[in-house]
């Protein structure tokens, strides 16, 4: 399957989405992507043509329910899933406290739950929250000198009585990417669970459930180019076991039973969208697309990862320059070992002050604790920054310019 062209075509990538979109250099993507017209206009349609409740015999609402099904259907073929091992939510954080709920009522006290402090609250707190149930929790904490995870510290933690490990497949502070399939397979050798976060992941790499052996593995659509939607997936083993969630008469409906309430109706149905997206680029970008949905988007990933790689490289030569910048976690813009997403503080400088600095620019980068306050504390940011850090996340979209114009108007504050 070879690229007519090794590199992405920005033109044509930007072109997919709206124009406001250029105004500003954006480099808050892990905060939530920008969105391609192939979403809008599934939003848009679904609710002008089918905005009624699916699955009746009448046109409108057959209509509706095939849109639903089809985008959640092919959300599961992008991880490799199958279609009813897969569950849309409001939110990650929404269905991780779902699943707690549901697996909490499976365990017994004293049985034993691994959390790191490395992970986004949303795959931290709902389990944390089982303690009061009588479950254990034992904490998998990072090497506080490299933001790094150590299969060696979890070794220390596996016992008889351990039940579910949880952990990201890559942070959305450090952009660090573990290996994923290496935890888990130490983790069933214990006789235990995995429960994967891999929001921070899924925007930048292609993605297979069923190669990582995952027992459950959650993302957030709205970061992969898609509506504020989410997705879980979980085993169908599992699901087939776990007390539903749902009213008792859906507790025998598959995924149903793990979805209170039902998914959003248009943002699933809009969810084809995004597929619409990876494969107008693939159509573009590959001389030999290949036959299946899921190896075409691996193959647009493989482009997405190289050019981010290429934008990552330069920003990290030049934080890696400037003595008073401390950036957290490795220090390489290696794409095998992390993502493009950057966070760092500033010796002697209130990290809220400064991202308005840039945006005479019209450069925009975050700014906060990013919902992981238990790593930025495990790594020492404290007051002098606010207990903030500045983050800076790229996306395939990005252009080699817009980052130049990031680092000149970083040169410039810091």
């Amino acid at each position: 399957m070879p690229a007519t062209d090794p590199s992405l075509d920005l033109d044509f990538v930007r072109g997919l989405y709206p124009d406001p979109c250029w105004n500003w250099a954006f480099f808050e993507n892990a905060g939530g992507s920008y969105v391609p017209e192939s979403v809008i206009i599934r939003v848009a349609d679904y609710m002008r043509e089918t905005q009624v409740q699916p699955g009746a015999n009448y046109q409108a609402s057959a209509k509706a329910a095939e849109r639903i099904a089809n985008g959640q259907r092919l959300m599961a073929e992008l991880i490799g899933a199958a279609a009813d091992e897969v569950i849309i939510g409001p939110s990650t954080t929404m269905n991780v406290f779902v699943l707690a709920k549901a697996l909490g009522g499976m365990f017994t006290p004293g049985d034993e739950i691994i959390v790191t402090n490395l992970d986004h609250e949303a795959n931290i707190g709902a389990w944390r929250g089982l303690a009061g149930d009588g479950m254990g929790i034992r904490e998998w904490p990072v090497n506080a000198e490299t933001g790094n995870l150590e299969i060696e510290t979890l070794d220390g933690l596996l016992g008889d009585r351990t039940r579910l490990v949880c952990f990201s497949h890559c942070s959305n502070i450090v952009g660090r990417i573990n290996d994923a399939k290496a935890i888990t397979q130490r983790v069933h050798d214990a006789g235990a669970l995995v429960a994967i976060d891999g929001v921070a992941y899924a925007p930048h790499r292609s993605l297979d459930v069923k190669a990582l052996d995952a027992d459950f593995y959650m993302l957030s659509l709205y970061k992969l180019f898609g509506p504020h939607v989410s997705l879980l997936y979980a085993k169908r083993g599992h699901l087939e076991k776990v007390p539903g969630q749902n009213h008792f008469f859906l507790n025998d409906r598959i995924p149903l039973k793990l979805n209170p309430g039902g998914p959003n109706h248009e943002f699933t149905a809009a969810l084809a969208g995004i597929a619409d997206y990876f494969e107008a680029l693939a159509g573009h970008h590959l001389d030999q697309p290949p036959n299946t949905f899921k190896a075409r988007t691996d193959a647009v990933f493989a482009l997405m990862t190289s050019h981010e790689n290429a934008l990552a490289a330069g920003f990290n030569e030049f934080l890696s320059s400037k003595p008073n910048v401390r950036q957290l976690g490795s220090d390489t813009g290696n794409s095998e070992a992390r993502t493009p997403t950057f966070s760092f503080t500033v010796k002697g400088r209130p990290s809220a002050e400064i991202p308005p600095l840039l945006e005479t620019d019209k450069v925009a980068i975050g700014c906060g604790n990013f919902y992981a306050p238990r790593l930025l504390a495990a790594l020492g940011v404290g007051e002098e920054n606010d207990r903030a850090v500045l983050r800076v996340s790229m996306a395939h979209y990005n252009t080699k310019d817009e980052v130049d114009r990031l680092i000149a108007a970083l040169d410039e504050a810091i």
